[in-house]
């Protein structure tokens, strides 16, 4: 048996100063720990799904999207293009 760590000072004053220390009951401190588990586990529980200002901010940038996308391909550029890689397409020889 290792009597080093009893005979040591600073171990004698753990044990003296363990053996006046009151009992602490384990209820309080358990208790604490699950309140914080709680508290932490509220922080930190994702999101389950987008709120309105989201979905509101999603449908204008979807709407803008459309908008934008209607414009350049119903303009003249876009069908004079296809076309004429259409008609590049049907005129090369094989």
């Amino acid at each position: 048996m290792n009597t080093h760590l009893t005979t040591h000072p600073i171990a004698r004053n753990a044990t003296e100063n363990a053996a006046r220390t009151p009992a602490v009951s384990a209820a309080p401190i358990a208790r604490a720990r699950a309140a914080l588990a709680r508290r932490f586990s509220a922080v930190t529980r994702p999101d389950a799904g987008m709120s309105t200002v989201e979905y509101a901010v999603g449908t204008i940038a979807a709407a803008a999207f459309g908008a934008v996308l209607y414009t350049v391909v119903s303009g003249d550029s876009i069908p004079d293009a296809l076309g004429g890689i259409i008609e590049q397409a049907l005129n090369t020889s094989v």
